[in-house]
């Protein structure tokens, strides 16, 4: 079973100057800490206006920065927002394969659609659509990664024309695709489509084994058609974490935290009411946290030996990852530090002894059905050389529509101008681009 380090970028009220900056610089170093470690995946989430629970607006910018400080801890959009009016598909594709290529072939892409009213709302983007937004989006952006060109595409939530989406990505055919996944039903969705599920229903055991084995029941069936051009079958499941040698002291680290992210999850997701800049969630959690349920925080807050016991339910229950939400309400960043090494020293070894063998004899029995499963994909129809269309400049364009057009300019410099003749914005040139020098 591999692990992963999980990122809202949680900041909960009071707010004073430089704690944003202080809360991502932390969170960097955490990443980096994590990759000396070990461990395996690092993921980021993509949230708007979602005040105090997630600040994490551009998973990108902190993937990449994360991509230049480790080595070799995957890197995940946990998850990209699909629907276009969050983010349109080409240029989804364009930052998925540039993070690949910068992180010399890291990524694991993620998708989702989301449920906040903050942001469905914000983006225009409507609730009874969403779901099939994120289909249509999602598989198109993996033809977008692998067609040379994309040979465009007339859809009911967005259409373009034909384009070479570059750069291309590193992990061919395209990086990992999964989906966030809340409940049974979109974890047998994410097996129907072949892509891994990120699971955040914080299931326990008992539940994990049926979860699991459904996923790979429909994964070898007949109705996985993969979305993309890869299966990747994969289920994941989040949880908190705090890991000290006292029971105690490792719930009072990481235990408050927990409960604040599911508090304010459900204030943003479910019951509660936000005046954006206003509402002051913490201040809310704190007024009832007396009456919310105690709990253990999860599979991963505890003593050394107690998460052994807690993972390995989950590792024989078929598990592929368990993600530690470690960042969330006001736990403290030396705190995290210290539960990483001590996660690294005293329980990681338990599973990562014989890893390697368990891949190797996971992938031969998937793989006759994933073979099949692809084979049952239908296509994006690839154009032939006569049928890519030519796209002429715009200043052929223009030239084209003006009758007194002067013949095509014979410098650079030339160029420039005509093109600002002809009204298109272009940037100024220095002083040896006007004379025409190279």
């Amino acid at each position: 079973m591999k692990f992963g380090v999980f990122y809202e970028h949680q900041l909960p009220r009071p707010w004073n100057d430089g704690d944003e900056h202080r809360l991502f610089k932390e969170a960097l170093d955490e990443v980096e800490l994590a990759d000396q470690l070990g461990i395996d995946y690092a993921w980021e989430v993509e949230h708007h206006f979602l005040e105090e629970y997630s600040h994490s607006s551009a998973p990108e910018v902190f993937l990449a920065a994360c991509s230049q400080r480790t080595k070799n801890i995957r890197l995940g959009h946990g998850i990209v927002i699909m629907p276009p009016g969050y983010n349109h598909p080409a240029r989804v594709a364009e930052r998925i394969a540039t993070l690949d290529l910068i992180s010399d072939g890291r990524v694991e892409f993620g998708t989702g659609e989301s449920s906040a009213a903050l942001e469905l709302g914000g983006y225009g983007v409507p609730v009874d659509e969403k779901r099939e937004m994120w289909r249509e989006a999602t598989e198109q952006c993996a033809n977008m990664l692998t067609m040379d060109p994309y040979p465009g595409f007339e859809g009911q939530y967005f259409s373009m024309p034909c384009r070479n989406v570059v750069p291309k990505p590193l992990q061919k055919p395209h990086p990992p695709i999964w989906v966030a996944c809340s409940r049974r039903e979109t974890i047998h969705m994410a097996a129907r489509a072949g892509i891994g599920a990120l699971t955040f229903a914080f299931v326990d055991p008992a539940e994990a084994v049926k979860w699991v084995s459904e996923y790979y029941d429909i994964i070898k069936s007949e109705d996985c058609v993969p979305i993309g051009h890869a299966v990747n079958a994969n289920i994941a499941m989040v949880t908190g974490f705090s890991c000290h040698e006292d029971e105690e002291e490792a719930m009072a680290r990481g235990l408050e935290g927990f409960q604040f992210f599911g508090y304010a999850l459900g204030h943003h997701y479910i019951y509660g009411e936000q005046k954006p800049g206003r509402t002051d969630i913490w201040q809310r959690f704190q007024s009832v946290r007396d009456n919310l349920p105690k709990g253990s925080g999860g599979s991963g807050i505890g003593t050394p030996a107690q998460l052994r016991e807690n993972l390995a339910l989950f590792s024989d229950a078929g598990v592929d990852q368990v993600i530690f939400i470690q960042q969330s309400g006001r736990n403290r960043h030396d705190h995290i530090c210290d539960s990483l090494r001590l996660f690294a020293a005293e329980v990681m070894p338990k599973f990562k002894a014989g890893a390697t063998e368990r891949e190797a004899k996971k992938a031969a029995e998937l793989a006759p059905y994933i073979a099949a499963a692809l084979a049952r994909k239908p296509g994006l129809a690839a154009l032939s050389d006569d049928e890519i269309p030519i796209v002429a400049a715009l200043g052929r364009q223009i030239a084209e529509t003006d009758k007194d057009a002067a013949e095509p300019p014979a410098s650079i410099g030339e160029s420039i101008a005509t093109a600002r003749n002809s009204a298109i914005a272009v940037p100024a040139a220095d002083p040896a681009a006007e004379s025409g020098d190279d």
